[in-house]
């Protein structure tokens, strides 16, 4: 038996990425699972894949009201319920200096990323109400911890999207539902490497390493957290943005520090003369 054994789900962006293999990973562990996002050709595809039992496929782009309650009320008149909604459609937003940023540019990427997530818990609150509980996950960032890693308002947006977790968890606690983000840091899936849609092999790829755990992100690492949080073993847990990212926003690696190196020459305390 599975962590997630009898439970259902709907995850956004669900046809790749960190999205599919959470799909994949909540299968595993025994839930039945929505598959929400807007390719609707590798959705269609997954969803076959894993057996009509265990997966539904539903064409959504998360800032459509009307897409976004459909996903939701997919799961339900299939499975009967719906114990976690996993906000993680995304994309990379606007890019560029914010003087040559289109207001198009703008309103899309809070659409997509805010506006999406705020959909999510909308119509997932009502059900999980009803039935006494629930889990809401929303993909942030480590981007929206700390700045200078990502473009101006894909940052904003995932600040906005921690915080919202935060206020909504005060919310809906005394209604037994639990929400809370996860902050990736760098993970290696179309999204963060600009190949959706296309088949290139994440795990070859070679990046320059500069958090703690020398290594690139993997969407099992997100998946594992948010399979974690869909689950009863946290129970106790709700209103935190935690971070899965190789301990980038703790620091710079030991190895990236003056102090770590040989030339490196500490300021000198000044102290005074004794009397």
């Amino acid at each position: 038996m599975g962590e997630l054994n009898g439970k259902v789900a709907v995850i956004t962006g669900g046809a790749s990425g960190i999205g599919e293999r959470s799909v994949r990973l909540f299968i595993e562990e025994g839930a039945r699972v929505v598959i929400a996002d807007m390719q609707e050709e590798r959705g269609r595809a997954l969803a076959t894949e894993l057996g009509a039992a265990s997966a539904a496929f539903a064409r959504v782009e998360v800032r459509d009201e009307a897409q976004v309650k459909a996903a939701v009320e997919l799961a339900v008149s299939r499975w009967g319920r719906l114990d976690c909604i996993f906000n993680n459609a995304g994309f990379g937003g606007a890019i560029g200096p914010l003087e040559d940023t289109p207001v198009e540019d703008y309103d899309i990427t809070f659409d997509v990323l805010l506006k999406g997530v705020f959909l999510g818990m909308k119509h997932a609150i009502p059900v999980m109400k009803r039935q006494g509980g629930g889990s809401i996950i929303n993909t942030a960032s480590v981007a929206g911890l700390i700045a200078g890693h990502t473009p101006h308002l894909y940052s904003v947006a995932k600040a906005a999207v921690i915080h919202l977790t935060k206020s909504v968890a005060l919310e809906v606690g005394e209604n037994s539902i639990r929400v809370n983000a996860i902050c990736p840091g760098f993970i290696a899936t179309p999204l963060a490497t600009n190949t959706v849609g296309r088949d290139e092999k994440m795990a070859d790829l070679d990046y320059k390493i500069t958090q703690p755990i020398p290594r690139v992100g993997q969407p099992q690492d997100i998946a594992a957290m948010a399979g974690w949080l869909a689950g009863d073993q946290s129970t106790f847990v709700t209103g935190q943005a935690i971070a899965v990212d190789g301990g980038i926003s703790a620091g710079l690696r030991w190895a990236k520090q003056p102090s770590y190196h040989k030339s490196y020459r500490p300021i000198k305390v000044y102290r005074p003369p004794s009397r």
